[in-house]
């Protein structure tokens, strides 16, 4: 998986240029968990990143894509903002309309803050952005450790409102998306607020005193939470696997596992695609959500949960069928995809090039943001090529590579 795929595409595939205008906005989630901190020297020891994780991932049955390493951008510091530079760069080029950045609050005290100050301190970079509050306890979830909790939140009132003024800072960027002039805010968790309905409300009330639209406030279809009108919201956007994952097929008892005290779950990711195109909800405003082939192996050692069998192509119908959806939402601005992710290398979702394929996923989202802007079906790539046996089910190339590996390993008489 560290050599190149027959769908690897180089950095020639993207348009030199980004794009003028975007019929459809796709909006992807970004990680800010690539640079050390005190708080996770103490935690995880000294020099501890997200790359940390990444690094040390082995594939567990045959056809698993790990390790999953970086290509150009290497393994890069988010202290740097040249980094930063080259993300939005190469992002534009993508189609990519904006980053939603992962916000950790607790309290006023923050963590990873570093590279939303670096975009905050640097007009120039053309990035647009907004935020994604995680306001859930830190726990060891880099190692499967969920309920150790390492830095608590502690929600109250006056909490809100310290958050609230901390967002205003924010707004006031030029850079900052907006939906039909309102700035646009999530709220990763509203069920485990004391009461997540009156928090947005006290936000509404305390940014509109201040003098700036009424925000446009939504959260993901996350931990069972899919309705937005719950939490005086405006709309929900989708977050696979979150919601998906639990419908799906576990497929790991018919693979050949090299591990045998594998006990993850795998899915077929075209089969991930086609649950949730069947569960967008009719008459709820939602902002539909793709992912670039989820694997969280390399932070859950062993029992991870897997989407197998992700290529350009299939991700480029997925993205298409989202973008459709999208168009019939609303307004202009509320034409929006939200893209997982970036650059979340620790869960095999990300669309910064690798190693393996290269640019492709990343390319493959410029060209059905074109073929959206133009109303017509996407350009071909290499993903178009695709064999049939990587674009049907995934099931059929894996109990192929099943029978020769167990051939091989099969006891000589």
């Amino acid at each position: 998986m560290t050599n190149r795929s027959p769908l690897w595409e180089d950095a020639k595939a993207l348009p030199a240029d980004p794009l003028e205008s975007h019929r459809v906005r796709a909006i992807a989630y970004y990680l800010p968990q690539f640079h050390t901190i005190p708080e996770n020297d103490d935690w995880w020891g000294a020099g501890f990143t997200e790359w940390r994780s990444v690094t040390k991932a082995l594939p567990r049955f045959a056809g698993h894509y790990q390790p999953r390493l970086p290509a150009d951008l290497g393994f890069y510091d988010l202290s740097d903002v040249e980094t930063i530079r080259k993300q939005a760069d190469l992002a534009a080029r993508g189609g990519i309309y904006g980053f939603c950045i992962h916000d950790y609050w607790f309290g006023g005290d923050r963590l990873l803050e570093t590279p939303l100050e670096l975009i905050l301190a640097n007009r120039d970079i053309p990035l647009r952005f907004c935020l994604n509050w995680a306001n859930e306890n830190w726990t060891r979830t880099w190692d499967g450790l969920d309920q150790q909790v390492l830095k608590a939140q502690a929600h109250s009132s006056e909490d809100d409102l310290a958050y609230a003024a901390h967002l205003l800072r924010c707004f006031a960027d030029p850079r900052y998306i907006r939906v039909d002039g309102r700035p646009l805010v999530m709220l990763y968790r509203p069920g485990i607020l004391p009461d997540g309905k009156a928090t947005v409300a006290r936000w509404r009330d305390f940014i509109r005193a201040a003098g700036e639209a009424d925000p446009y406030v939504i959260m993901p279809q996350a931990r069972g939470d899919n309705d937005p009108g719950t939490y005086g919201m405006d709309a929900v956007a989708g977050f696979p696997p979150h919601k998906i994952s639990g419908h799906l097929e576990n497929i790991s008892a018919e693979l050949a596992v090299y591990d045998p005290a594998f006990i993850g779950a795998v899915h077929d990711y075209a089969e991930a695609a086609r649950t949730e195109e069947a569960m967008r909800e009719p008459g709820m405003k939602l902002f539909p959500g793709v992912c670039l082939g989820w694997d969280n192996d390399a932070r859950r050692p062993g029992r991870g949960v897997t989407f197998a069998g992700a290529t350009p192509q299939l991700y480029g119908d997925w993205l298409h069928s989202a973008g459709t959806h999208a168009l019939g939402l609303g307004s202009r601005d509320e034409a929006m995809v939200f893209i997982n992710a970036w650059n979340e290398w620790g869960e095999g979702t990300y669309l910064e090039p690798d190693l393996h394929f290269g640019h492709a996923f990343l390319a493959e989202t410029r060209r059905v943001i074109d073929a959206l802007n133009a109303g017509t079906r996407r350009a071909a790539g290499n993903g178009a090529s695709t064999t049939a046996a990587l674009r049907s089910s995934r099931r059929k190339l894996f109990n192929r590579v099943r029978r020769k590996v167990l051939g091989m390993i099969a006891p000589k008489p």
